[in-house]
């Protein structure tokens, strides 16, 4: 059974940094699409980031124009963990993170919540003024 777990979300001033963490299991897939996502009180969930790898290479890296410049998204395969590296936090990047895995749906639009068959339950990320 597929478990993404995400970690370290927090609270921060503008300009701060976070990283956030998610850590996978119970997969064996070696092609694999991954992505964050986020999502503000009353508004729709939207992609951040998304990567695809093909055992252990990364294909492609997507970022939403919103988060260009400030969020990097890795993945370390070998260990089944993905990052995000968000630097100048503002509050419109406060929101719910998601973590999401497409291991078996064949490559789909990384932005797209269809994409993803696998979801983990979030963490928060507010960032103050």
């Amino acid at each position: 059974q597929v478990q993404l777990v995400e970690s370290g979300g927090g609270s921060v001033q503008t300009g701060g940094s976070l990283r956030l963490s998610c850590a996978g299991s119970g997969y064996t897939a070696d092609r694999y699409q991954m992505a964050w996502f986020r999502q503000a009180p009353d508004k729709e969930r939207e992609g951040v980031a998304g990567t695809h790898t093909i055992r252990g290479k990364t294909s492609y890296t997507y970022y939403a124009d919103s988060v260009k410049g400030r969020f990097t998204i890795s993945l370390d395969y070998a260990n089944k963990l993905l990052y995000l590296q968000m630097d100048n936090l503002k509050p419109e990047d406060t929101a719910i993170y998601y973590c999401a895995a497409n291991f078996g749906l064949g490559v789909g639009g990384w932005s797209y919540r269809s994409t993803y068959n696998d979801w983990g339950r979030g963490t928060q990320v507010t960032v103050s003024s």
